[in-house]
């Protein structure tokens, strides 16, 4: 107990500013050119590769997870990426369903980074890569989709790619968090990342798009030589959700580079597809994915991301389609203990999964949140939406449809609530519907940040024995509905054998 309580009182990406240096995976090796020849979709130039990169302080600047990647049979690289950026502009105002026609306008130079996770084995290689759109919130990048998601990309075979596709993840800016001013890259290691130069975020949408172009090259000195490379898929969290809104609308139309599209913890509009010092060109409030694009996209909401006024993505619900899918997943928070923390060593092992049932040992999270953060099953969520999303991809099936949240439109937007205060409706997990706590994606207050990382109120004992009045009978139910959630689609089967293994050792009665 007191080993687990000390490794879930640990710092997450909210937090990492002054830690970020040491939450890497060291990577590095002789550096080189890449040049190959590319099957080009629309419109989008091929930018030089150059790397592996080596230099300054010997590893990568970034927030990812922490253990070695070889323990898990993957290696990593970084490069640089350099090349010419289109902006974009529309002649019109954007509107809300989506069906933006925009072209290229002004061009600038620029040199990023991006991030090469792959299996050490090619052929173990399933032929999907993700492309990650790195999160740059805190002020410097960090890759909350793959720490969430880490454990199913590993399984699937896949590779993933994080760009550094934002001016502040590169030359830094004036965000700070926890007073620790944010440099980025070139504030980071100077040395390493002298070479680097955004031009502004106007051009940040043809960035990725090179970057996606990268991804499907197998030459001999491509990041990913060797591997059959079938699909590229794009993923992103929270503020790079939001500017993916905005990439599937404007650009993937344009360019067709993505064959589909994870939009996790998006808000109610999107990013601008134009700003300073360009014309701004600003994304309205309740814009849906255009019906007519011919990709899958699958979004995912937590409870925080439909209520809470600075996200507000309620407006923005659609109908599911052929080409798109709404998951919204009670007991969760736009972030929570697993991305603040937990999820940085998670393997699979289960540990993870254990920690969960450990609610007593929950705090107020490394930002000094008024209430213990959420402590939900959004990661293993989040695992399930990228397996899917991969097979729907690669053959055509479908994932699941999922009931939504049950809300009362207010204004304000709220979420219905069972008698312990857990929300009713959307995709069910045993955590939520066999539980020992109300998980919340609100409730919470302090810090700068607090309000996006809900909350775990623990069950009293006495409530607790009049759930369960034995061990054995919280097991049967929860175990009941893990395989509930596992027959729907929405939990992995190695993740429900962690939970039962888990539920069965919890101290619940």
């Amino acid at each position: 107990m007191d080993r687990r309580r000390a490794r879930r009182r640990g710092v997450g990406w909210a937090a990492t500013a002054a830690l970020s240096a040491s939450l890497v995976v060291a990577i590095g090796g002789p550096a080189a050119a890449v040049a190959s020849v590319p099957t080009r979709p629309r419109g989008v130039s091929l930018p030089t590769v150059t790397g592996p990169v080596t230099g300054g302080m010997g590893h990568p600047t970034i927030v990812s997870t922490s253990f070695d990647l070889g323990s898990v049979g993957y290696t990593g690289q970084e490069y640089f990426l350099s090349g010419t950026a289109h902006a974009f502009t529309s002649a019109t105002p954007l509107t809300t369903n989506g069906r933006w026609n925009v072209r290229p306008a002004s061009t600038a130079p620029y040199e990023t980074r991006i991030l090469v996770y792959q299996p050490s084995n090619p052929k173990k290689f399933d032929g999907t890569v993700f492309v990650e759109w790195l999160n740059t919130t805190a002020g410097f990048d960090t890759a909350p989709d793959w720490q969430s998601a880490h454990n199913a990309i590993i399984r699937e075979g896949a590779a993933w790619i994080g760009v550094s596709a934002q001016s502040v993840g590169v030359q830094g800016g004036a965000k700070a968090v926890g007073g620790v001013a944010a440099g980025g890259l070139k504030g980071s290691d100077p040395v390493r990342y002298a070479a680097l130069h955004h031009p502004g975020d106007s051009y940040s949408y043809d960035i990725f798009s090179q970057a996606g172009l990268v991804a499907r090259q197998t030459g001999k000195t491509a990041p990913l030589a060797g591997l059959k490379v079938r699909h590229v898929i794009a993923l992103g969290e929270s503020q790079s959700a939001f500017r993916l809104v905005t990439y599937v609308n404007a650009v993937q139309p344009l360019n067709h580079v993505f064959d589909g599209f994870l939009l996790h913890s998006r808000s109610g509009g999107g990013s601008s597809l134009s700003q300073a010092p360009l014309a701004p060109i600003p994304v309205p409030a309740g814009t849906i994915i255009r019906t007519d694009q011919t990709v899958p996209v699958l979004t995912l909401e937590t409870e925080t991301d439909l209520i809470n006024p600075e996200i507000g993505y309620f407006p923005a619900q659609q109908p599911d389609s052929s080409h798109f899918r709404l998951w919204e997943i009670p007991g969760t928070a736009h972030a929570d203990l697993y991305s603040a923390g937990g999820g940085f060593s998670d393997t699979g092992n289960g540990q993870a999964e254990g920690a969960l049932f450990d609610v007593g040992a929950v705090t107020g999270g490394p930002l000094s949140c008024s209430t213990p953060i959420n402590d939900g099953p959004g990661y293993l969520v989040v695992n399930a939406a990228v397996s899917h999303l991969n097979q729907w991809v690669q053959n055509g099936t479908l994932p699941p449809r999922a009931p939504r949240l049950e809300t009362q439109p207010g204004p304000p937007v709220t979420v219905a609530r069972d008698a312990h205060g857990n929300a009713l409706g959307g995709i069910r997990t045993p955590l939520v519907d066999v539980p020992i706590a109300t998980l919340r994606g609100d409730g919470n207050g302090g810090g700068p940040l607090c309000s996006l990382f809900g909350s775990t109120v623990p069950f009293s004992a006495a409530t607790l024995a009049a759930l369960y009045p034995t061990h054995a009978a919280f097991v049967t139910r929860f175990d009941a509905a893990a395989q509930r959630a596992l027959r729907a689609g929405f939990l992995l089967a190695p993740d429900v054998k962690n939970l039962e293994a888990a539920a069965a050792k919890a101290a619940v009665n």
